[in-house]
């Protein structure tokens, strides 16, 4: 009894044998690991200082890398956005002409219309002096036939008519955008003549002003004004005033 305590049990000892078995067998492959790495040249750095300069030299590749799509990136938006410029462009280019902020050149008609001329003295019997006038009806019917007609452009007297233009006649003057006007007044369109001369012929308004015309003396004339340029609209084409209207 006392032999087995003193030199421990045959269990016991040979728990501490396989132990240590463990330990050599675990430290000798993790030698060998080292070894076989540092042979191939992939092994992990040897030192703190071979560690800072393998990740430097990483940080440094990744910086190149992160640099170079930053200027891909740059370069991809920089033509994104000139190409978005473009087509913008052309679509405001579009736009300026049908609201009026850019000048039009073209083959025009022009317009003229004129009061008859009759005093209090000289007016027909029979006949007001509202039968012998311009009417803002007379007016609007011209220049709505001559969209009809194609007219890329119009002008009347000397202002380009937009979208917000009114064409408004207040006795036997035109208000027109603020300035007044005395008849003879004169309408001019850029567009196709021919398709504007055949729509002011098929227009029931003009129509029926050219028959008064020949009644009673009103002034109605037409002639094509080869190439002419009508200037841009001076004006605003925002709404100044809005009304809200309930249903």
């Amino acid at each position: 009894m006392t032999d087995d305590v003193g030199q421990g049990s045959p269990t016991a000892r040979r728990g501490r044998v396989a132990g240590v078995t463990a330990v050599c067998l675990a430290a000798g492959l993790l030698f060998g690991t080292s070894a076989s790495l540092a042979r191939d040249g992939g092994g992990a750095p040897a030192d703190l200082v071979d560690l800072i300069t393998e990740r430097d030299e990483q940080v440094r590749d990744l910086t190149r890398r992160a640099e170079d799509l930053g200027g891909e990136v740059e370069q991809l938006r920089a033509q994104q956005a000139s190409s978005a410029a473009a087509v913008d462009e052309r679509r405001a280019d579009g736009l300026a002409l049908g609201v009026g902020t850019a000048a039009v050149t073209g083959p025009a008609l022009g317009v003229t219309l004129d009061d008859a001329g009759y005093s209090l003295d000289t007016l027909p019997e029979g006949y007001s002096v509202d039968d012998v006038v311009v009417h803002q009806q007379d007016l609007q019917g011209v220049v709505n036939a001559l969209w009809a007609g194609g007219a890329e452009a119009i002008m009347v007297q000397d202002q380009r008519i937009v979208s917000t233009s009114a064409v408004q006649c207040v006795g036997n003057t035109l208000y027109l955008q603020g300035r007044v006007y005395s008849p003879p007044y004169t309408v001019t369109a850029v567009g196709d003549p021919e398709a504007m001369r055949a729509a002011l012929g098929a227009d029931p308004v003009v129509s029926t002003y050219r028959d008064w015309a020949d009644a009673v003396g009103l002034g109605y004339e037409v002639k094509d004004l080869g190439e002419t340029e009508l200037p841009a609209f001076a004006g605003t084409v925002r709404p100044q005033h809005a009304t809200v209207t309930q249903r």
